[in-house]
C-alpha cells in the first residue's frame, strides 16, 4: 500500500498559496495611486514640493491655481481608486473605463520623462507601472 503524500506537478506547485494575479495587481495599483493621490493631496496642503510637479514651474509650495490642479488630481486618482477596486461595473464598462487610464497614464509617463524638472522625473516609473497595471486589470474575471 502507497503511503505517500500526493505531490502537485511542478507547473501548479505553490498555486495554492500564491496570491491570483489580479489581485496582486489590484494591490500594486492601489499602492502606488495611494502614493501619488496622497503627494497631490500634500501640495493642495501647502507642501514645498513644487519642484516635483507641474513641470516645477513652481519650486517650494504651489500657487493657487496649480493647487486646484492638484485637488483636480486628487479627484481623479481617487476615480481610479474606485475603479479599480469596485467590481460593480459591467465588464464592457470597466474594460473600456482601464484602457482609458491606462492610456492616460501613458501620456503622463511620456510627460514625466520630457519635463525640464529632473525631479518630477521620479513619476516617470509610477505612471508607467500604473498603465501597465492598468492594462492587466482590463482582462475580465
Amino acid at each position: 500500500m502507497d503511503m505517500s503524500l500526493p505531490t502537485l506537478p511542478a507547473s501548479d506547485a505553490g498555486a495554492a498559496t500564491r496570491p491570483p494575479e489580479r489581485a496582486v495587481a489590484r494591490r500594486a495599483a492601489l499602492t502606488i495611486l495611494t502614493v501619488v493621490a496622497a503627494f497631490q493631496l500634500a501640495l493642495v496642503a501647502g507642501a514645498p514640493w513644487g519642484a516635483a510637479a507641474w513641470g516645477g514651474e513652481a519650486p517650494g509650495a504651489l500657487p493657487t491655481s496649480l493647487r486646484l490642479a492638484s485637488a483636480g488630481s486628487v479627484l481623479v486618482y481617487g476615480g481610479l481608486v474606485a475603479l479599480v477596486s469596485t467590481r460593480r461595473l459591467r465588464p464592457a464598462v470597466r474594460r473600456v473605463l482601464l484602457t482609458g487610464a491606462s492610456l492616460l497614464m501613458v501620456l503622463s509617463t511620456v510627460g514625466n520623462l520630457a519635463t525640464q524638472s529632473s525631479v518630477e522625473r521620479v513619476w516617470a516609473p509610477f505612471a508607467a507601472a500604473l498603465a501597465v497595471l492598468f492594462w492587466r486589470l482590463r482582462k475580465r474575471h
